[in-house]
């Protein structure tokens, strides 16, 4: 290991232990942030969030770990006592969450601590309590209220006794955070059949089966039940009827200085209302009613039935039977996985996009409070909730960060502001978007207005002043916001001392682009006519150019990260400014002194190759316009991974021609650095990423510095290190930007730019895309499901998104035609026609009425979906909102199934330079189309079967949701379409079944889509949020220590990166699922329990936070299988797959994917695991067509699949298969690797005997009882898209021996042994892998096969 990495790691660890303690312990106390805002009682939820966090195992002890835990007694009123183990470090804001969490504490919430007499401050550390200790008792002493307190406690008890109803939320859908892992645990454990049907038309369902596998057909269409939750809706409390704020508030002002804070009234179950005063004592039931004002005390307050100090106590009072309800109802609130439950503090939570239809009388609940939650969250003055954002954020990037507890402070600050904003700032978007604020200039234009809103300030995405008029207008203005969010969380994530970021998101919302900034200092203030605006970079354009000093260094620091080289601009007058980054990248001196960076969206130079064929300069309006140069904009720019991967390729090729022959350096990975989490964002961009990828990869192989010659490497290692840190190679950004040199010193400078800049934009069309073709036609990388997918691979390997149409070329000019090629160029053009849409959408909705916004989109839906149905398609528009919205854009009416292909055609051509032929004519894949649009719109559709052609099949059997029939074929579910289906939905109390009708109006002609399948529109969100740095440090370094053989250190790194990711985010965050996905493959081998825990933990939290059917969801499922089926829980794996496999197909819309084999496989070695041989066998059969498609039937991946086939033939007693499946076996072998390769012996070895023992086998077959148990074949991990099949491999295993795809374990004798029933042979011997490295000369090959 290499010293300097070692002493890092082991620093690392030693000082995780200090800071990282409260998920050590099973009794560990809740998080919260440092300034308490996570403590606050409004979050009921957060207790049970708190309860799922991960408990990592407890360090090895030592006086230290002894000391960092103190084991406290809290002594609560009525003489109970309760015990909580907690951290030294921990606040004492923290134990008082602990404590609200016990079950004898819930009432509680408004209460401090004493210790030794003395009043405990809430915001010290608990070691700085004088004389605490381990064993010490705190008193918890109940405090007066204020009225911020009665609120907050009576939204707490609301909550815990279920009286709050149903929501409508501006920024969450509908079933936002839905998970469905409770769903498919509960359905039916496998039963004794699993044959896969084959028949696409097959129908049967049969009802009360014991085997979800059962009729389940793998060529069925997708489902789409497969995103809906089968669990019954929760129904309004028990407890009591409703529970709000009583029509006597507010209290009158001589009451208010008695002490009065609110009145609550209580409708009990018997249609009775308790009228209920809250002063500062407590709470008491008052002689009020609902005519008559009287909030005196009804019972004397001394008594049992008087005043209480908790509500909760209040009420067990008053209502009957009021404490086995409350019982009842928490038992039922627990019987699903906690974290499918609790809220997501820390993140906007994923709505599916499909989603029950609104049933009028069953799914909406009556509760007053909905109307009374802006005064109980934010008071009668509404001024709790407002923030000063700006000082907010950068306050917080001022906190030190020296030690290990001030970085997990700070960034844990940084998670909660950033979450905080970004929900805030898109609730305001969606506000601007709808017109309900009122703009500071209204006499503007527009798209030229802006707004200020809780302290945040609104503009449009659009050019609304003309400052992009020579570049594309809106659509260059639209792209330039896109670029500066991602500018702008670039600039977080590099964190660089002394500049600042404003807080910056971007909402896409009704066809219209919202920015939301928080307010920097001075941005208006109006200064001299003698000084700038802008204090550096361009300020009026690129006519002014000032250099405030103070802006150099941090600039300087930024470029070199971003690499970005110092270079010359002029001015209008012609003078030189040497300027750190682009002329476009702002810098401004704000009043309170900070240096802010602004206008992020030109770091990188433009993409020249690009815009040279596509562009054409608006400036010159003499010339005339080339129709091949019609691309919308000029803000082509490269992608930051592009640059960095071009970095890496001229620095491998610098070390390597200085090296002198010495050796060659080790190949630096292209794109982001190595890690799976990594696309957002990247945690060091600078030259310390190729210091420490070389210092990984030569210090990996132990077994290095015991060969001879070790001074003679070692020095060689040293040089090439110097080179490395000596390299310097940066780009510049202005080139080709109008920029003209006046010297010809400047001028051969400035060629010598342009030309490195023309390089990279070469280096991506010539090595990047064709590398990436390569890879995913060998099977190196995972392979896309979806357009989400296949674009964030594309962006990890720095390619845009504007050459889909250059990948879709590519790959149709490839020499090698299989299937696997052509799933890539349909995933791309799926893409671009789906993107296409949205831009058609957009410019449609942007200034449509928002009630008209269904109508247009179910509109243009039927024009581009549902043509095939009807072919005049008529939109559904009412004449009275017409009148009411005159002056709205209702265009869309005049647009025809013809028109719409004509502008998608146009959009697709524009902006990707690809030209649609008969695929813009939707003949299949329509609900994957669909589900691509409504991602991008952020569309919610009523779950139905929708009829997109006239011969389309009509579905034979119906069923509701709640049954495990939703595997077969064709089907689809109705809310009772005959009288016996509406009685048993009611006695199940399941009236809330979505409409499945094909249209929503019976007087309307046939349309696929009706203005009610738009149940909702929920907004796009692009933020600027971080990532944890500590975290990924300490992931990686546990990483780098597995492979390493330091298995103790690694564990314990990985252990401690889990509990940072959980505090840092919280528990439910998208970087935790993946954290918790890298985690358990990580942990498999050492410990096969905590990593299956930590897959159903992906699978939740990547559902509630990803989405229900997202590719990372799917992933997750299949990884939770594989765990399970390890765990011997291969009942509960097989339901999992099986799931994964609905999703799949709902996706990619069948499940003929290149990297569906892997899951086929594993399905059919589960089966084999259960001794269920004839259902294996048929899966394996599946398994092998799909692999001849996207392999070629003579690829070596179908060699291995038919040698795997013949012994589950062997298996399933069909000698004659099984020696036909091991002749073809051998004799793809034989071709494509020789007939002296291993696996040709192998397969020769097989056959001579399964061929010898073909006539035998049969007079044993039956003699089951001589049997001997074996082991079946090895299940493979199924990787994560644009991971190469090195990440899947499972660690501890060297690489020289990684089994590769198919290896399977048996040997012959022993299946010949257990088939045959001798046991008399015990020396056996052992199979060699199927495979070698030779299998790599295949271009069909593919290491996705498992």
């Amino acid at each position: 290991m290499h010293p300097d990495l070692k002493s890092n790691c082991f620093h690392l660890f030693s000082q995780y232990h200090l800071t990282v303690t409260k998920h050590r312990e099973e009794s560990s106390s809740s998080t919260s942030l440092p300034n308490g805002a996570a403590t606050s009682p409004i979050d009921p939820d957060q207790s049970r969030n708190d309860e799922t966090k991960t408990v990592g195992k407890p360090a090895e002890n030592g006086e230290q770990q002894d000391n960092d835990f103190l084991d406290l007694t809290v002594m609560v009123p009525g003489g109970k006592e309760i015990g909580v183990m907690v951290s030294s470090h921990e606040q004492v804001q923290d134990i008082r969450q602990s404590i609200i969490e016990q079950p004898d504490c819930i009432q509680h919430t408004c209460f401090h601590l004493e210790h030794d007499n003395e009043r405990v401050n809430d915001f010290v550390e608990l070691s700085e309590v004088p004389n605490i200790k381990s064993g010490s008792k705190l008193r918890l002493v109940e405090d007066p209220y204020t009225e911020k307190d009665a609120r907050i406690h009576f939204i707490r008890i609301r909550e815990l006794i279920g009286a709050a109803g149903d929501r409508t939320d501006l920024l969450h859908g509908i079933n936002a955070g839905l998970s469905l892992y409770d769903t498919v645990r509960a359905q039916n454990n496998p039963g004794t059949s699993a044959l896969p049907s084959t028949n696409s038309k097959s129908t049967t369902v049969t009802n009360g089966g014991n085997d979800p596998m059962d009729n389940y057909s793998l060529r069925a269409p997708a489902n789409v039940l497969s995103i809906l939750s089968h669990q019954p809706r929760p129904s309004p409390s028990s407890i009591v009827k409703s529970m709000q704020l009583s029509p006597w508030n507010p209290p009158p002002h001589q009451l208010r200085l008695r002490g009065h804070l609110l009145y609550l009234e209580v409708m009990i179950k018997d249609g009775n209302a308790i009228h209920i005063t809250c002063d500062i004592h407590g709470f008491y039931v008052n002689r009020s009613t609902s005519t008559r004002f009287d909030p005196s005390p009804k019972y004397p307050r001394g008594s049992e039935q008087g005043l209480k100090h908790s509500l909760l106590t209040l009420l067990q009072r008053h209502v009957a039977n009021f404490d086995s309800k409350l019982q009842e109802f928490q038992q039922e609130n627990s019987t699903g996985e906690l974290l499918a439950t609790c809220q997501l503090p820390n993140a906007i939570p994923a709505s599916p996009w499909l989603v029950p239809s609104w049933e009028l009388s069953t799914d909406h609940f009556p509760d007053v409070v909905r109307t009374q939650e802006s005064y109980l969250l934010s008071g009668s003055e509404g001024t709790e909730t407002l923030r000063d954002w700006n000082e907010e954020f950068q306050s917080t990037r001022e906190l030190p960060k020296e030690s290990i507890s001030d970085r997990v402070f700070r960034e844990r600050l940084v998670a909660k502001i950033f979450a905080d904003y970004n929900e805030v700032a898109t609730r305001g978007a969606i506000l601007v978007a709808k017109g309900e604020i009122t703009p500071l200039n209204p006499t503007e234009s527009k798209y030229a207005q802006i707004f200020v809103y809780n302290n945040v300030f609104y503009s449009f995405g659009a050019d609304g002043v003309g400052t992009f008029a020579t570049d594309g207008g809106d659509e260059a203005a639209r792209v330039a916001t896109g670029k500066d969010v991602t500018g702008v969380k670039t600039v977080n994530q590099l964190d660089i001392d002394g500049l600042f970021t404003p807080g910056t998101v971007v909402v896409d919302y009704l066809g219209k682009r919202i920015v939301a900034q928080s307010i920097v200092p001075g941005i208006f203030k109006q200064r001299d006519p003698s000084e700038h605006q802008i204090d550096y970079g361009g300020v009026e354009g690129k006519d002014t150019v000032a250099e405030h000093p103070s802006f150099i260094e941090p600039f300087r620091e930024l470029s070199k990260n971003l690499r970005v080289k110092r270079h010359p601009v002029w001015d209008k007058e012609k003078v030189r400014h040497d300027l750190e980054g682009s002329i476009e990248t702002k810098g401004l001196l704000g009043t309170d002194g900070r240096k802010y960076v602004l206008d992020l969206y030109r770091t990188t130079p433009l993409d020249i190759e690009w815009l040279e064929q596509h562009w054409q300069d608006r400036e010159d309006s003499e010339t005339p316009a080339d129709p091949n140069k019609d691309y919308p904009h000029r803000m082509a720019v490269l992608r930051p991974e592009l640059v960095e991967s071009f970095w890496r390729s001229r620095l491998q090729r610098h070390v390597n021609e200085n090296m002198s022959g010495n050796g060659e350096m080790p190949k630096l990975t292209n794109g982001t650095p190595h890690t799976d989490q990594n696309t957002d964002g990247q945690s060091k961009t600078n030259v310390e990423n190729g210091v420490d990828q070389v210092a990984r990869q030569e210090t990996t192989n132990p077994r290095e510095n015991e060969e001879p010659g070790v001074d003679a490497r070692q020095e060689e290692q040293e040089k090439r290190t110097k080179l490395i840190a000596d390299f310097e190679f940066a780009l510049n950004p202005d080139v080709f930007s109008g920029q003209e040199p006046q010297l010809e010193e400047e001028r051969v400078q400035m060629a010598e730019d342009e030309k490195q800049v023309r390089s990279a934009c070469k280096f991506l069309t010539a090595e990047i895309i064709p590398k990436l073709i390569s890879d995913l036609q060998d099977g190196e990388v995972g392979f896309p499901m979806d357009g989400q997918s296949l674009v964030t691979l594309l962006h990890k390997r720095g390619v845009n998104v504007r050459y889909l149409g250059e990948l879709a070329n590519q790959v149709s000019a490839s020499e090698t035609v299989v299937s696997r090629m052509d799933a890539l160029r349909s995933l791309a053009i799926q893409e671009m026609i789906a993107r296409g849409f949205k831009h058609v959408a957009n410019r449609k909705l942007r200034d449509v009425a928002a009630p008209a916004a269904p109508a247009c989109l179910a509109h243009l839906l039927n024009c581009f979906l549902g043509s095939q149905l009807n072919a005049n398609p008529t939109p559904e528009t009412d004449d009275d909102l017409k009148d009411c919205y005159s002056d709205a854009d209702w265009s869309f009416e005049e647009t025809t199934p013809i028109s719409l292909r004509q502008e998608l055609a146009d959009q697709i051509q524009k902006r990707f330079r690809f030209r649609l032929g008969e695929e813009i004519y939707i003949k299949e894949r329509h609900l994957q189309h669909l589900r691509e649009i409504a991602l991008k719109l952020g569309l919610q559709l009523a779950a139905k079967t929708y009829t997109f052609t006239k011969t389309q099949d009509k579905p034979s059997v119906q069923f509701v949701n709640g049954t495990s029939e939703s595997h077969a074929s064709d089907t689809s579910v109705t809310s009772g379409s005959s009288a016996s289906s509406k009685k048993k939905n009611k006695k199940r109390g399941q009236t809330n079944s979505p409409n499945r009708n094909g249209s929503c109006e019976s007087d309307r002609p046939a349309h696929t889509f009706c203005a009610d399948d738009i149940q909702n529109i929920v907004p796009i969100v692009k933020e600027a949020a971080p990532r944890s740095v500590l975290a990924d440090e300490a992931m990686e370094a546990g990483r780098i220590s597995i492979a390493q053989d330091q298995r103790s250190l690694g564990n314990e790194l990985l252990l401690e990166s889990m509990s940072l990711h959980e505090q840092i985010y919280g528990i439910l965050h998208p970087e935790v699922a993946r954290a918790y996905y890298n985690l358990s493959t990580l942990f498999y081998i050492t410990n096969k329990e905590l990593a299956a825990e930590l897959a159903k933990k992906a699978v939740i939290v990547s559902e509630r936070t990803l989405g229900v059917d997202s590719a990372d969801t799917i992933l997750s499922y299949l990884n939770l299988s594989l765990f399970a089926h390890n765990n011997n829980e291969t009942a509960a794996a097989l339901k999992y797959l099986l799931h994964a496999l609905d999703l799949w197909k709902l996706v990619y819309g069948s499940l003929d994917h290149p990297d569906s084999v892997t899951t086929l496989n594993n399905a059919a070695v589960m089966l084999q695991s259960q001794k269920r041989y004839k259902e294996s066998r048929a899966w394996f059969e599946e398994s092998l067509e799909i692999c001849k498609k996207m392999s070629g039937e003579h690829s070596i991946n179908t060699g291995t699949l038919l040698f795997q086939l013949a012994q589950a033939l062997a298996l399933d007693q069909d000698p004659k298969g099984a020696v036909q499946r091991m002749q073809a076996a051998r004799g793809i072998f034989s071709k494509e690797l020789g007939p002296e390769d291993r696996n040709t012996k192998e397969a020769d070895q097989w056959l001579a005997r399964l061929v010898s023992n073909a006539v035998s086998l049969s007079k044993h077959l039956n003699d089951r009882s001589r049997r001997v148990a074996i082991r079946t074949p090895m299940t493979r991990q199924q990787p994560r898209v644009g991971a190469t099949s090195a990440d899947v491999t499972l660690p501890g295993q060297p690489s020289s021996d990684r089994r590769t795809d198919l290896d399977d374990p048996r040997d012959i004798d022993k299946l010949l042994r257990y088939i045959n029933g001798d046991e008399a042979e015990k020396k056996v011997l052992k199979q060699k892998n199927p495979r070698t490295r030779g299998a790599r000369k295949s271009r069909g090959a593919s290491n996705s096969v498992a």
